[in-house]
C-alpha cells in the first residue's frame, strides 16, 4: 500500500493536460453514454465523421471506456464549475478568446476553439481526473505487480522494492503516465494476464482453469484498448498453452485449459464489435477502415503494411521516440540470455518476454504512423515496458552496487526530466528534456501549461517553480514511508 500510495502521488503531480482523442469518447459516454463525438467535432485529427453515423474517434475505445467511469463519479463537482466560468463569461460580455503563449501553433489554435464553445475549463478538469483517479492509479498497480513477481523471483524484499522504484520512476512509465495513454494501459493489463498464467506462487487458488479465464479477459481487453492487443492476445494463448503443457504433459487437459482461455476474451472482443458495430455499422471492420485520407494512409491497408526496417530502426533507435533511446536500462534484458541459469528467472519466461518483445516489434514496424511518434515520445512499444524490465532488473542486481546505482541514477534523471518538460520533438529529442532541465531548471507540465494561459500569467510567470510542491510532496511521501502502524498482540505474554 505504501508502495501504491507512493506512485500515485508522484504520477499526479506531474499531470500533463493533454487533451488526447481518448477523452472525447470517455466525456460522451460520461454525459451522454453515447460512442459518438459530435460536439467534438474538428477539434483533434483523429475525429472523423461516418456519413450516417455521426463523429467518433479513430482508435479502439476501451481506454476511454475505463476513463468514463471517474469522469462520471467527478460530473456533480466539474460541472458547477463548467457553469461559473460561463455565467462569468457571459456577464463580462467577452467574445475574444484570450491568448496561449504555446510554441505549437496547433495548441495555440486548439485553446483558441475551446475557449469559445466553453470547452476549455471543462477539458482540463475532466483531463485531470482521468490522469489521477485512471491512469495513474493504473500505472502504480503495474509497479505492485512488478514488486510481486520481483519479490517472488528474489526473495529478498528490499530489493524487490528497490527495484519496483526503479519501474516505477526510471523508465518511461513516469513519461507515459502524465495523461490518459492506451498503450501504456494495455501493457499493464497485459502483464496481470501473464502473472494469471505463470502463478509463480503455485497457489492453488484460484484454480488454474479462472487464472486461463482471467489470462482471456486480460488478453481479450488488450484487444479491447488497441488492435496491436491482437499480438498481446496470441502471445499469452501460445504461452499459456506451452506453460500448461510443460506442466500437465497432457494435451486433452492442455487444450480444456486454452478453451478456458478463449472464453475469457469473449466479453471484452464482444463489446469492441459491439462498438464498432454502432459506430460505423460494421462489427468486424476496424474505425480506422472509415478514416478519411490522412497523411501515411496511402501505404498498405489505411496505413498498415509489411515490415519495414526503417521503421524498426526507428522504434528502437529513433533520438525522438527510440525505445532503447528512451530508456538503454531496457537493452540489459536481452543480456538475461548470457546470464540464463544465473538470474532466478525460468528460460520459458524469459523467451516469453522477449518473445512478446519481438512480435510488438515486427507488428508496429509495419505501421506507418510510427512515423507521427516524433512528437509526443516513446509511445507504440509502451506495452512492452514491464516485459523488459523483469529481466533486466534481475541481469541489472548482479552487477557491483556502485554500477547499479550509478545506472540508476541516471535511469531516475532521464525518465524524470521527461516527465517534467515532455518536449522530444525540438532540438536534440530525447535529450531536449534534459538540457531543458539543466537549463532552465524544474518544471510541472501542468504549471507550464497554466503559465501559458493569460489568466494565471500574472501568478505563474516563466513556468512557475515547482519546489514547493516538490516539498510537500517530500513531506508526505515521508510520513507515508516513516509512520508505522502500531502492532498489538492480543495474546499476553505467559
Amino acid at each position: 500500500m505504501r508502495l501504491f500510495a507512493t506512485c500515485w502521488i508522484i504520477y499526479v503531480i506531474h499531470f500533463s493536460p493533454n487533451i488526447v482523442r481518448e477523452i472525447y469518447l470517455a466525456l460522451s459516454l460520461g454525459d451522454q453514454l453515447s460512442f459518438r463525438v459530435d460536439e467534438y467535432a474538428h477539434l483533434h485529427d483523429d475525429l472523423f465523421e461516418k456519413e450516417g453515423f455521426g463523429w467518433h474517434i479513430g482508435n479502439n475505445p476501451g481506454a476511454s471506456m475505463l476513463a468514463a467511469i471517474p469522469y462520471v463519479l467527478a460530473r456533480p463537482v466539474i460541472e458547477p464549475i463548467v457553469r461559473n466560468v460561463a455565467r462569468q463569461r457571459a456577464e463580462s460580455s467577452d467574445t475574444q478568446p484570450p491568448s496561449y503563449g504555446s510554441p505549437y501553433p496547433k495548441a495555440r489554435e486548439f485553446y483558441a476553439e475551446a475557449w469559445r464553445r466553453g470547452l476549455d475549463v471543462k477539458f482540463g478538469l475532466a483531463a485531470l481526473v482521468m490522469q489521477s483517479l485512471c491512469m495513474a492509479p493504473i500505472s502504480a498497480l503495474g509497479v505492485l505487480m512488478v514488486f510481486y513477481l520481483l519479490r517472488h523471483l528474489l526473495g529478498n524484499e528490499r530489493q524487490a522494492l528497490l527495484l519496483a522504484l526503479l519501474y516505477a520512476f526510471g523508465t518511461p512509465v513516469f513519461f507515459r503516465t502524465g495523461y490518459l495513454n492506451q498503450n501504456m494501459m494495455l501493457g499493464h493489463i497485459a502483464f496481470a494476464g501473464f502473472l494469471c498464467l505463470w502463478n509463480i506462487s503455485a497457489r492453488n487458488w484460484p484454480s488454474s482453469q479462472r487464472r486461463y479465464l482471467l489470462a482471456g479477459l486480460a488478453g481479450g481487453t488488450a484487444l479491447l484498448f488497441d488492435y496491436s492487443g491482437a499480438v498481446i492476445l496470441l502471445c499469452l494463448f501460445f504461452y499459456g498453452i506451452v506453460k500448461h503443457r510443460q506442466k500437465s504433459g497432457r494435451w486433452r487437459d492442455t487444450v480444456r485449459h486454452s478453451v478456458w482461455y478463449v472464453l475469457g476474451t469473449l466479453p471484452p472482443v464482444l463489446l469492441l464489435w459491439f462498438y464498432q458495430w454502432k459506430s460505423f455499422g460494421n462489427a468486424f471492420l476496424p474505425g480506422q477502415h472509415w478514416m478519411p485520407p490522412v497523411e501515411w494512409i496511402e501505404r498498405g491497408y489505411q496505413g498498415y503494411g509489411p515490415p519495414q526496417f526503417e521503421l524498426m530502426w526507428a522504434l528502437v533507435f529513433d533520438y525522438r521516440f527510440g525505445l532503447f533511446v528512451s530508456c538503454p536500462l531496457f537493452l540489459l534484458a536481452f543480456a538475461a540470455l548470457w546470464y540464463r541459469g544465473r538470474i532466478p528467472l525460468p528460460s520459458l519466461e524469459l523467451f516469453a518476454m522477449l518473445g512478446t518483445f519481438f512480435a510488438l516489434w515486427v507488428f508496429f514496424s509495419g505501421s506507418n504512423y510510427t512515423r507521427l511518434q516524433f512528437n509526443c515520445g516513446v509511445r507504440y512499444m509502451a506495452p512492452i515496458f514491464p516485459f523488459l524490465f523483469i529481466p533486466a532488473a534481475l541481469v541489472l542486481v548482479r552487477w557491483p552496487k556502485q554500477l547499479v546505482l550509478a545506472v540508476s541514477a541516471a535511469s531516475v534523471a532521464l525518465s524524470w526530466c521527461l516527465a517534467m518538460h515532455r518536449d522530444v520533438e525540438t532540438g536534440p529529442g530525447i535529450l531536449s528534456p534534459v538540457l531543458h532541465v539543466f537549463l532552465d531548471g524544474f518544471r510541472l507540465p501542468v504549471l507550464t501549461s497554466m503559465s501559458r494561459m493569460e489568466a494565471y500569467q500574472a501568478f505563474i510567470p516563466n513556468g512557475g517553480s515547482p519546489l514547493p510542491v516538490f516539498v510537500l510532496t517530500a513531506m508526505l511521501v515521508a510520513g507515508i514511508w516513516l509512520v508505522r502502524r502500531e502492532r498489538s498482540s492480543s495474546i499476553a505474554p505467559a
